[in-house]
C-alpha cells in the first residue's frame, strides 16, 4: 500500500522464465506492492510455472500469443478487477530496475501525475546502460517529432516502465489500440489527448542477452507506427480527421 492506496505491479511476460524471479524479488523488496499480476503471452518456456511459484502473484496465461499490446490489455483489465489504485508496469526481463517503484507510486499517490514514466534518456543512462547507438538515435528522432506533433515535452515515448492511476486507466480507450509494440506509443498519445500531464523519473537501464528487445525490422515498423500515431493525433486535434484512438471529447 501507499497511503492507503493499493499498489499492483503488472508484468507482461513472454519467455521470461530466466529473469522473472529476480525481477519479482526486487519488486517485492520495495515494500509497498500488494499484488503482482503476471500475464504470460503463450511463452515457449516455463514462465507460467515460475510465476505460479511466486507468493502474492496472480497468473494469467494466454492460450495463444496476442502480442505485446494484447498482453498489456489483459494486464490492465486484471489490475482494475483487483481494485488497484496505482498500477505499475515492470517488464520481467530485469531491464528496468524495480527500485524506482516507490518514487513512481509516490508521484501517482500524491496526485501530482496520473502517469509517470521511467525515462532512460534523463540522466544520460541509455548509452551507459548499453543501448545500441542506432536505437538511441532513432529514439531521439522519434521523440522530437512526436513532441512537435503532440505539443508535449517528454524526454522519451519509448520506455516500457510506466505507472498509472486507476482513474486514468479507466478513461483510456485501450481496446482501440494495436496489439503490437506500438500500443505503448498509442497509450501515451491518448493520455496527452485527454489532457493529463505525464511525469518522468530518471531510470538506469541494462541491456543484456536475457533482456527482451525487438529486432531491427520490427523496430522500423514500430517507428513508422509511432509517426503515424503522432500525425493522427495532430490531425484529430485540428479537426481534420476522426480516429478511434482519439475519440471526441464530450
Amino acid at each position: 500500500m501507499f497511503q492507503d492506496k493499493s499498489v499492483v505491479v503488472v508484468m507482461p511476460a513472454y519467455n521470461a522464465a530466466r529473469t522473472l524471479r529476480q525481477t519479482y524479488d526486487e519488486v517485492m523488496a520495495q515494500g509497498i506492492v500488494d499484488l503482482v499480476i503476471v500475464v504470460d503471452d503463450a511463452s515457449r518456456d516455463e514462465t507460467t510455472e515460475v510465476a505460479r511459484s511466486l507468493p502474492r502473484t496472480r497468473v494469467h496465461t494466454h492460450p495463444r500469443n496476442l502480442g505485446y499490446g494484447g498482453n498489456q490489455k489483459t494486464c490492465y483489465k486484471l489490475a482494475l478487477e483487483a481494485q488497484a489504485d496505482i498500477v505499475i508496469m515492470v517488464h520481467p526481463d530485469y531491464q528496468y530496475t524495480p527500485k524506482l517503484i516507490p518514487a513512481m507510486a509516490s508521484l501517482i499517490g500524491q496526485g501530482l501525475y496520473s502517469c509517470v514514466l521511467g525515462s532512460r534518456i534523463l540522466g544520460g543512462s541509455a548509452l551507459k546502460g548499453g543501448m545500441p547507438i542506432w536505437r538511441y538515435v532513432s529514439n531521439r528522432f522519434l521523440t522530437l517529432t512526436e513532441n512537435i506533433l503532440t505539443g508535449a515535452k517528454l524526454s522519451e515515448y519509448h520506455t516500457g516502465y510506466r505507472a498509472f492511476s486507476r482513474d486514468l486507466l479507466e478513461q483510456l480507450p485501450v481496446e482501440a489500440n494495436s496489439d503490437d509494440f506500438v500500443f505503448d506509443n498509442q497509450m501515451l498519445a491518448q493520455i496527452l489527448w485527454l489532457g493529463h500531464g505525464i511525469g518522468e523519473v530518471s531510470c538506469p537501464t541494462r541491456y543484456f542477452s536475457e533482456a527482451s528487445s525487438i529486432n531491427f525490422w520490427r523496430s522500423v515498423k514500430y517507428g513508422f507506427g509511432c509517426l503515424n500515431t503522432a500525425l493522427k493525433f495532430r490531425l484529430a486535434k485540428i479537426g481534420l480527421v476522426r480516429c478511434r484512438l482519439f475519440p471526441s471529447k464530450k
